[in-house]
Parts: structure tokens; sequence; C-alpha cells
């Protein structure tokens, strides 16, 4: 597998969590945003809407980290990242949404790049920008926490689960946006368990071959 990804998004980063999680080994492709190296010919013939993470599968281009996510799943269900029950599945699915659809996307590059160069945003503008969502989200999010009897030392049970794959990656661009954390204590709960397991160490942004 070869995996085209840059070293501080966060989709690319959450697809890193989940090859991790499973065990997997892929080849690592650098296409660095900051460069726009994602705007070349040479990229949109890899993925037409020239955005990270892709994935490569013997000449199949996995696009989307959701479905690559889910993708993995079916393809390789052990360990699993998705609980037993459909309930549990389904909440396990929101908390991940909270995420992949209400945070990281009003959030992303191409968002914060309009901002900046359509609206004149400065870094102060967009920090608040940033922060107003991401509070939004996690303040959600905590709430869903205290309220599951189910939980345990991750977001979900006492395994990783693909809530965790998408969190952690967030927790980093909040930190990168000088979002005050500590108004989440669960969830920084969570941050410090899974920062343990070298599943989630390893995919660490600063930790890439692209990496400053």
């Amino acid at each position: 597998m070869k995996l085209y990804n840059f070293f501080r998004s966060g989709t690319s980063h959450r697809l890193r969590i989940a090859l991790n999680l499973k065990g997997l080994d892929s080849e690592y492709v650098a296409v660095h945003l900051g460069e726009e190296a994602h705007l070349t010919e040479a990229f949109k013939s890899v993925n037409p809407q020239q955005l990270v993470p892709a994935l490569d599968v013997n000449g199949q281009v996995l696009l989307q980290s959701p479905a690559i996510i889910e993708w993995l799943e079916e393809k390789y269900p052990r360990p699993a990242l998705l609980p037993a029950d459909a309930n549990d599945r389904a909440h396990v699915r929101a908390l991940a949404a909270i995420v992949g659809c209400d945070i990281h996307p009003i959030n992303n590059r191409r968002i914060l790049e309009a901002l900046r160069h359509r609206f004149g945003a400065d870094e102060t503008a967009i920090n608040d920008w940033c922060g107003t969502w991401i509070g939004a989200g996690f303040d959600a999010y905590e709430t869903l926490l205290a309220a599951d009897q189910k939980r345990g030392r991750f977001s979900f049970g006492d395994t990783p689960t693909l809530a965790d794959a998408y969190l952690i990656p967030q927790i980093e661009s909040a930190r990168r946006f000088q979002v005050d954390l500590t108004r989440w204590p669960l969830i920084m709960g969570i941050d410090s368990v899974c920062s343990a397991l070298p599943a989630f160490s390893r995919a660490a942004p600063g930790l890439q071959p692209d990496a400053p």
C-alpha cells in the first residue's frame, strides 16, 4: 500500500492512526500542501479532487479518509475499530462524525486559505474561527462522554475505536490554533491514554518524514 499524505493534515493523521491500529504498513508518499504539491497535474492524476489522503492498494486508489477507514475495517476486521453491537457502532460513528463532519471540514486548509486571501483574515481571526468550531464540537463530545455509562479509558470502552482515530488529530489541530483544552478534562484524559500507545504516537505529525 502507498499512502499519499501530508504530515500536518488531520485527515492524513487519522488514516495513519487507523493503519497503525490495524498493524498495516504503507509506503509514505509526502504531498506537501504548503508547497501546493496537491495542485499539480501529477497528483491530480492520483486524486481528481486534489486532496489528501489517498491510499493506493495494488493500483486501485482509495479516496476520502472516512471511506478508506471503513474499507480497512471491512478488509481487515481485526482488531476492530467499531463495537460489535449496532447501537454502540452508531454511537462511535456519531462521535467520529462530530469531528469528521462538523469540526474539521470548516477548519481545513482550503477554508482557512479562503478566509486569509479572500476575506483578509489575520492569524488572530483564523485562530478565533477555528476555536469557535472546535469548541462547539468538543463541548458536545465531552457531554456525550460524560453521559456514556459504557465509556472506559477511550472514547468508548477500553480499546481504541474509530472515534479516537478522529479525535486525536483534532486535538493536535486545536493545539496548533491555540485553543485552551483544559475545559474538556475527559477528552484530555483520552488524549493522554492514546498518546501512550505506539499506534498513535508513531502517527504524530512531528514524527513523519516530511515534518520540518
